[in-house]
Formats: C-alpha cells, sequence, structure tokens
C-alpha cells in the first residue's frame, strides 16, 4: 500500500504527562521539510485545542490549530447537524469553552438539555455527577448519548488512569443506550482525520501508542497502523489479535521507518518480535 500522509496520536507518542517524548520535535520537523501531510488526531478532553497547541510548541513542535483534530471539533459539528444546540456538557471547564467558541451553548445544570456529552472529567467525576447524567438520559429517551472517544486508559506521570471510555460504558449500560462516538476509535474520526489531508486522502498511516484506539481502531476503517512502544503500550500487545502493521521504539524511529517502508511483513508468533523486512524496516502485519 502507498503511504503518503500520516496521523499522529499526542499522549503516549510525544509525551507522557508533560514530559517530552526524545526525538519527536524532530520527527515532526522532517515531515514539516518534505512536505509530507500528516495531521495530530488526539482523544484528550481534558483541555481545548488552543492549549494542546501551545503545549505542543512549548516542545518545540511546529503546529497550527488546523493540524489539530479534536472530539470536541467532531461532535461540535455534528450536535450543530442534529440541531442540539444545548447539551449538557459532561467536560472540564476548558473543554466546555471551546464548545462555545466552537457555536454550541452548554445547558445550565438546571435546565434542560437536548444531548448529554461526555468526555475526560477525570478526577471530576463523582456519584452525583454520573447520576445526573444517567437522569438526563433516562428521562427523554430522545435525547443522544455523545462519547468524546472511547479510550480505556491512558498513563499519567503517576501510573495508568482512566478514560472516557469506562463512564461512557456505565452510562450506555444504565440507559439502555448506544453512544454516538465522536473520537477515536470510531470509523468516522479516522475518516474526518484522512479527508483533512487533501493530498493523501487515502493513503495515511496512523502512528499511536493504544492498540485498541490506535491501531485496531486504524484498521478497521481501513488505514494500516504503527505502535509505538511508548505511553501505554505494554508488550503483551504484541500477544493478541490486533496485529499492527509496524512497531517502533519511539516516534524518534518514524523518518527512517518511512524511508525503508515496506508495509506487509510479519511478527514473530514465538517471540512476539517484529520481523525486520528486506529493506531494513521493522514490520509487521495481521
Amino acid at each position: 500500500m502507498s503511504v503518503r500522509g500520516v496521523l499522529l496520536d499526542l499522549d503516549g507518542v510525544f509525551y507522557v504527562g508533560d514530559e517530552p517524548v526524545p526525538g519527536g520535535a524532530e520527527a515532526v520537523a522532517w515531515l514539516v521539510e518534505r512536505g509530507i501531510p500528516h495531521r495530530f488526531v488526539t482523544n484528550t478532553t481534558s483541555r481545548p485545542r488552543r492549549g494542546i497547541v501551545a503545549k505542543l510548541r512549548a516542545m518545540g513542535i511546529e503546529v497550527d490549530a488546523a493540524d489539530v483534530l479534536t472530539p470536541v471539533v467532531a461532535a461540535a459539528a455534528w450536535l450543530e447537524s442534529e440541531g442540539c444546540r444545548h447539551p449538557a456538557l459532561f467536560v472540564p471547564e476548558a473543554t466546555a469553552s471551546e464548545f462555545a467558541e466552537l457555536g454550541v451553548a452548554g445547558a445550565e445544570p438546571s435546565g434542560s438539555a437536548d444531548a448529554v456529552v461526555v468526555g475526560d472529567l477525570g478526577s471530576g467525576w463523582d456519584f452525583a455527577t454520573m447520576n445526573r447524567a444517567f437522569r438526563l438520559l433516562a428521562e427523554d429517551p430522545g435525547i443522544p448519548l455523545v462519547a468524546l472517544g472511547l479510550t480505556r486508559y491512558w498513563r499519567a506521570e503517576d501510573g495508568l488512569r482512566l478514560d472516557v471510555g469506562a463512564f461512557v460504558r456505565a452510562l450506555e449500560y444504565a440507559s439502555g443506550r448506544e453512544a454516538v462516538v465522536l473520537g477515536k476509535p470510531a470509523a468516522a474520526f479516522y475518516r474526518a482525520a484522512v479527508d483533512s489531508l487533501a493530498e493523501a486522502p487515502d493513503e495515511a498511516v496512523m502512528v499511536g501508542d493504544d492498540i485498541r484506539s490506535d491501531v485496531e481502531g486504524a484498521q478497521r476503517a481501513g488505514l494500516p497502523a504503527v505502535l509505538v512502544r511508548t505511553g501505554k503500550f505494554d508488550p503483551a500487545d504484541l500477544d493478541g489479535a490486533i496485529r499492527p502493521d509496524a512497531v517502533l521504539d519511539s516516534i524518534a524511529g518514524l523518518p527512517e521507518w518511512w524511508r525503508n517502508r515496506a508495509i506487509g511483513g510479519g511478527i514473530d508468533e514465538s517471540t512476539g518480535e517484529v520481523l525486520t523486512a528486506r529493506d531494513g524496516s521493522q514490520e509487521g502485519g495481521p
């Protein structure tokens, strides 16, 4: 498969918490210098897009807001298309403000809501908050439950933390309805990211640290996917049914892999190690 564009996860790929992954800024600079189309795709909803851009720039990574696709951007467009102007937002305050900037006014706690939007509220979750989201769904079967991704957990400086997926699944179970997912691993989210790469609309590869959201999600959307051994990566990821198309030690290895890519190798079933292609690149495949 010809690969001309790149979709890049952020958390666990370019940084873990606030600690940069070595070589990340250089990898992006290499893409920019060679004019390789790329987008940053993230399920982060704990900070607005402008905050993500500021964080990346502080790490020396060249990026503009238009280069970053978040579930908030996708959700705001979806809500507008569905005529939902007053969703109840279960997201951090900074993220809620971005909905307003994008033209969606969140409902007041005591007001009526025409959708329930769930993001990474983190430590803001408690029983009362979860129960309020459940009551809104239970009292009006017609309003949608909108999930800003389904990531199960992420790695912070102090270890693993639950992400939005765990809370969305709880609300789905309690309310008896299926969420509209507007983030990874939804195929629609990946297609929106690929479509934004006008120069390479059907020839993009996904690079991430999550075997499910990044690798499986991208592959189900028809894209090859590269797994990095940073962030939440676990060696056991290579023992399951999901097979990345390549495995890199970190994002720093992207330029070399790009130069030598030949997607279509395999993984040693006995060791889980990625086999080396004839041209020297490390490859793995389903």
